[in-house]
């Protein structure tokens, strides 16, 4: 049964008009919900909590299963959807709907492992301590990549036996809503619940005292609100917030290669994702030809209709995003950064901006120290190894990281001096099903994935029990 939050009377409900990321045009309309809907939902999912808490996890994961099998089936629909609605190519948008699949699949099998341990006690006493669910948790994700954000998190928290109150993000708010409604189909009523809205409805839900747990993946400020108000009602935030990684280029590395792993860092969906490449340290003696090739790699993109099989970049998600691009790169360009290619928007209807490369970006511009999430590739030359791993590592956010470099020593040195979540050596992307990571820093903190995911969903009750 599909659970979803009344809509709003269309005469007195916040309504925002969202642009086509492709023509400019207007197109979807999204209608928010107010604090009377809030409460409703959550109030849903407080009375749903004790029968699903009381659910066999076999049975909580056989839906989850149930919920992953009707996501197969529509990943084209839901390709459509996030393609139209955010510029993402179709190709990769319904990949991420079928990641999303795998994902709740993932947590059916991980949480019938979770219920808790032993202890060495008293022999003829039994001493344990119990996984128990939260109670209701407010899930607010993002409209980047918002299938896998919020299948993650969902899978999670429902795999524990809490019950969950979605708020997607109102610039992807049909995508997001629609893979909810899907998944809220394999549930009972009220165990999951989606809410249209802005960021006003967002914060009514995670102001709301009955909401033991906010997961939030977005913004570094609008974590940062969550955290505040969510830490005092006492309740917990998980968050995985903005990012500024760095890719560091070490002496020996083709600069093909190098190259290849920039543009998919940088390029892929505009640069709009939390992990993308947003700064490059080559060392020197191998930077002309990476920039060079580069360069190439960018120029080489095709720019269009993200529906089209024949695009390689999409537009921006909205004029918005765009502005933010623009003045990130002009900031650097006063301050002495060459551009090599792109630097500017394309002179065409829609979000679009060149695929930009810039080289001998120098210190202090906002391109190198806030999140710009465009296509943009920004260049810092350095002497060796050893600076290029002292400047990555001078960043406000933690997230992740990835290293390009032949030796062994390098790659276990930066493993262990980067102040991230993850570290990536020699592929941008990449990395095994369930790996956990705490993003560090403005980036947020809680494990995002994984087993240890599970536990962040779920309060730890010892109990000792004797024999009369």
């Amino acid at each position: 049964m599909t659970t979803t939050a009344p809509s709003p009377t269309r005469d007195t409900a916040r309504r925002l008009e969202r642009l086509d990321p492709v023509t400019g045009q207007p197109g979807r309309e999204v209608v928010c919900a107010g604090s009377a809907e809030v409460d409703e939902a959550v109030r849903r999912a407080r009375e749903a909590f004790p029968g699903w808490r009381a659910t066999a996890p076999a049975v909580r994961a056989g839906m989850l299963r149930e919920a992953a099998a009707a996501l197969r089936g529509a990943v084209d629909e839901l390709g459509s959807l996030l393609c139209a609605t955010t510029g993402r190519l179709l190709a990769e948008s319904r990949a991420s709907a079928a990641v999303a699949a795998d994902l709740l699949e993932e947590a059916a099998v991980a949480g019938l492992g979770r219920a808790g341990r032993t202890l060495a006690g008293d022999p003829l006493a039994l001493d344990v301590v119990r996984r128990e669910p939260r109670g209701v948790v407010a899930v607010i994700t993002p409209w980047n990549d918002p299938y896998p954000a919020a299948a993650g998190l969902l899978a999670a928290a429902l795999v524990t036996g809490n019950t969950v109150v979605h708020k997607p993000s109102e610039r992807s708010d049909a995508p997001g809503v629609r893979m909810a409604e899907l998944v809220a189909q394999a549930l009972p009523p009220g165990v999951l619940t989606v809410l249209s809205g802005d960021a006003a409805t967002g914060q009514a839900l995670v102001a709301h005292d009955d909401v033991a747990l906010v997961a939030h993946v977005g913004s570094t400020a609008a974590g940062r609100r969550i955290a505040a108000t969510v830490g005092a009602r006492g309740a917990r935030a998980l968050l995985e917030n903005g990012g500024k990684d760095p890719i560091l280029v070490d002496t020996g590395v083709d600069p093909r290669f190098a190259a290849e792993q920039i543009a998919v860092g940088a390029f892929t969906n505009a640069g709009q994702l939390c992990t993308a490449v947003e700064r490059v340290y080559v060392v020197e003696d191998v930077a002309d030809a990476v920039v060079a090739e580069l360069a190439r790699r960018a120029e080489a993109l095709v720019v269009g209709d993200p529906a089209d099989p024949a695009t390689t970049l999409g537009p921006m998600v909205d004029d918005e995003q765009l502005a933010v691009v623009e003045a990130h790169v002009g900031a650097a360009v006063d301050a002495g950064a060459q551009v090599v290619t792109g630097g500017s928007r394309l002179e065409r209807p829609g979000s679009f901006y060149a695929p930009t490369v810039l080289d001998r970006v120098p210190d202090g511009v906002a391109l190198l120290t806030d999140e710009t999430f465009g296509p943009v590739a920004p260049v810092v030359r350095v002497a060796d190894f050893e600076e290029a791993l002292r400047r990555a590592s001078q960043s406000a956010y933690g997230l992740a990281a990835t290293v390009l470099t032949p030796r062994l020593d390098h790659a276990l040195r930066a493993a262990d001096a980067l102040e991230v979540g993850t570290v990536k050596v020699n592929a941008v992307f990449g990395g095994a099903p369930g790996g956990s990571a705490d993003p560090r820093r403005g980036s947020g903190g809680g494990a995002g994935y994984g087993p240890d995911l599970l536990d962040e969903m779920t309060v730890r009750k010892a109990v000792h029990l004797e024999g009369l």
